[in-house]
């Protein structure tokens, strides 16, 4: 049995892998952006052990959240799942790239590290020094190559710890839309498996991964150079590093 932490679980993916985990015995903490989401999300998700809220569009909201969860403790994996899409570039910079990456810094590492990525990730540009000047000019799909560049990052600098990033398709979610075109199921079970199954399979670290496979990606997620600055500039924008050694 797994002790797991989810962002972005009152609805969509991360709320459908909250409810596998615990059907399947894990314990499971949810995460929802207010008090009011928090208890949804509960209520939604019998069994689940509690909820923790924070609006991870504010970086000092999601510093006290780093602190919370570390005060909990004890988790076997985490899944950054909380994301958003249409959206400013300002909200897409603070949820999608920098709370996950403030979150992985400030919290005990687990064993597994698990960050929503997506196919868009390959349109994406690692022109960083946006990142670092105009938060208007970057792209829901930059974002996603940031979640990606920090899985990778992550598991070459923390090599005790499985990190490894999920494209879980075009599925049909709030965000996703009606129209989209790919399995839900599989949408939300890899990275519930990558969090907790015993499979050789998952057992690896700094790949992207869809529907339990490793898939190709964009190449520049694998350049070192470019993983450094994106970690100094949200080291930057943030005012918090991430441990090595």
């Amino acid at each position: 049995m797994a002790r797991i932490f989810i962002t972005g679980s009152a609805d969509g993916l991360g709320h459908l892998a909250a409810k596998q985990l615990v059907n399947q015995g894990h314990k499971v903490v949810l995460h929802a952006r207010n008090e009011k989401r928090g208890k949804e999300a509960l209520a939604r998700v019998p069994g689940a052990e509690s909820v923790v809220t924070s609006d991870l569009s504010n970086i000092e909201e999601t510093k006290q959240l780093a602190a919370e969860v570390d005060r909990i403790g004890g988790f076997d994996a985490i899944i950054h799942n909380a994301g958003v899409y249409r959206a400013t570039g300002e909200e897409i910079v603070a949820v999608n790239t920098l709370a996950p990456y403030i979150l992985t810094c400030l919290i005990e590492p687990p064993n597994r590290l698990i960050y929503l990525s997506s196919q868009n990730q390959v349109y994406g540009r690692a022109n960083l020094d946006n990142l670092a000047n105009n938060h208007n000019d970057i792209s829901y799909s930059d974002s996603k190559l940031h979640d990606l560049m920090f899985a990778k990052a992550v598991a070459r600098l923390w090599p005790n710890v499985y990190a490894n990033a999920v494209d879980p398709g075009w599925v049909p979610t709030k965000m996703g839309g009606t129209g989209a075109t790919d399995n839900l199921t599989k949408g939300y079970q890899t990275q519930a498996w990558l969090a907790t199954s015993d499979d050789p399979g998952v057992k690896l670290s700094g790949h992207y991964f869809y529907h339990q496979k490793i898939s190709q990606h964009n190449s520049a997620a694998d350049d070192i150079s470019k993983q450094d600055k994106l970690l100094r500039i949200c080291e930057q924008l943030t005012g918090v590093r991430l441990p090595v050694g």
